[in-house]
């Protein structure tokens, strides 16, 4: 347990696979998280459900990468139908904006008629990319963030997504749950390398990621 979260430390704590998470919003105490079993999802193995793709092609979002990284983490923290509060309080708040602000942490974001509705955060290093949170006030909008972010990755030259724990709604695309030992080997090979997230999406790329195209990740440019 800790209340002391700096970007360096954070950096670090992620390198070696751990996570931190409070009990509430208004709790200041960090715990940091390093679970038996691991969620990571395959960049050549995502599978999109088939109304997913409509939706995706249907072009009814405007994807924008970093344009508004406080106001995502702000819409994670946010209380839904399922979830009374939230694990991220002020202090993870700050230390991830300030992550963002040395290009170590991105945000993927749904727009529609110029209004923020959905979008998911997460942490970049080396070619690895470790998704925090998501959140929709739109339907489907979180989801479609969420196939553009699996294309950019490949796009970017990325390995590794790992999505910390496994639940019913990234079932749908393939998650898998892999063990403590196996995730820090891959992502031990995935910090020996680098990889750069896109700011917009090559739409053959984005093409090949609906249709479960089999290709490897894309070597960044």
């Amino acid at each position: 347990m800790s209340n002391q979260l700096t970007p360096d430390l954070l950096i670090r704590a992620y390198s070696v696979g751990l996570f931190p998470m409070a009990e509430s919003h208004d709790d200041p105490t960090l715990y940091w998280i390093d679970p038996e079993w691991r969620g990571v999802l395959p960049l050549d193995g995502f599978h999109v459900p088939r109304s997913l793709r409509k939706a995706v092609r249907k072009g009814t979002y405007k994807i924008h990468v970093d344009r508004a990284f406080p106001d995502v983490i702000r819409a994670c923290a946010e209380p839904t139908d399922t979830r009374d509060d939230t694990w991220i309080n002020s202090n993870i708040l700050d230390a991830y904006c300030a992550l963002h602000k040395m290009g170590c942490a991105h945000s993927i974001e749904a727009w529609k008629d110029g209004e923020l509705v959905g979008g998911l955060y997460g942490v970049s290093l080396g070619k690895a990319f470790f998704g925090e949170s998501m959140f929709s006030r739109a339907t489907n909008a979180s989801k479609v963030a969420l196939v553009h972010l699996v294309a950019l990755m490949r796009q970017g030259g990325y390995s590794l997504l790992d999505t910390q724990f496994v639940n019913d709604h990234l079932k749908q695309f393939g998650v898998e749950e892999i063990p403590r030992e196996r995730y820090r080997n891959e992502l031990a090979k995935a910090l020996t390398g680098r990889a750069n997230l896109p700011f917009e999406v090559d739409p053959e790329i984005l093409e090949e990621t609906l249709t479960g195209g089999d290709s490897k990740p894309h070597s960044p440019s």
